[in-house]
């Protein structure tokens, strides 16, 4: 049980850290509505993975080789429109919705994809939409939760909390490095949400490549 719960450790840290379109996502709510409302996101992958690891475990081998494709333009949709938005923002100066708070200013009103509700299902979207997050819990977590599941439930327990515990706390730790770099300055926050959003095109363009020349 402690080696496959270190095994979780190992695992979820590295995704934590690996870039991605969930991580993007991720670092430009922070940057436009600040690290108090992007770290409900952090809990995303444990909320949104279990609908992964069903399919992947139980009738992955039976659905239809288009799946994955689909899934994978769905996301690379979402998250292109997700990156222009944060582009469209940064490009035009605005100051961040957290930074307008700290100067003593009312925010604008959220719209509905900005709202903590809409936030998380679009970062859901994303996560699950990932072809990433497919080919992992195909190839690595989910055999290794199967077999483990086999010889101890327990074990694959601790597997799944640990792997989730670190990936949380990995995701949280990014929202609030993103939001405090953003408070440097209207001048920072605007560079970070360039980078973030061009980040979000390019990972939404590859993985719409990907299904176009596949």
């Amino acid at each position: 049980m402690i080696a496959l719960a270190l095994q979780g450790v190992l695992l979820g840290l590295s995704s934590a850290a690996a870039p991605g379109p969930f991580q993007a996502v991720l670092v430009a709510r922070s940057l436009r509505l600040g690290p108090a409302r992007a770290l409900p996101l952090s809990l995303v992958p444990a909320t949104s993975d279990p609908v992964v690891i069903a399919v992947v475990l139980s009738v992955l081998n039976r659905l239809p080789s288009t799946f994955l494709r689909s899934l994978t333009a769905a996301g690379a949709l979402v998250v292109l429109g997700i990156g222009a938005a944060t582009l469209r923002t940064a490009s035009r100066g605005s100051v961040p919705r957290a930074l307008e708070s700290e100067r003593g200013r009312s925010p604008e009103s959220l719209g509905p994809s900005e709202g903590r509700l809409g936030s998380f299902l679009a970062a859901a979207v994303v996560n699950v939409t990932n072809p990433n997050a497919w080919i992992f819990w195909s190839a690595v977590g989910g055999p290794l939760v199967a077999s483990a599941w086999r010889a101890a439930p327990g074990g694959a327990i601790a597997f799944l909390a640990s792997f989730y515990g670190c990936i949380s706390a990995g995701n949280a730790a990014l929202a609030v490095a993103a939001g405090s770099m953003a408070r440097a300055g209207p001048r920072a926050a605007r560079g970070l949400g360039l980078a973030s959003g061009t980040a979000l095109l390019v990972f939404g363009g590859w993985q719409l490549v990907r299904v176009l020349s596949g």
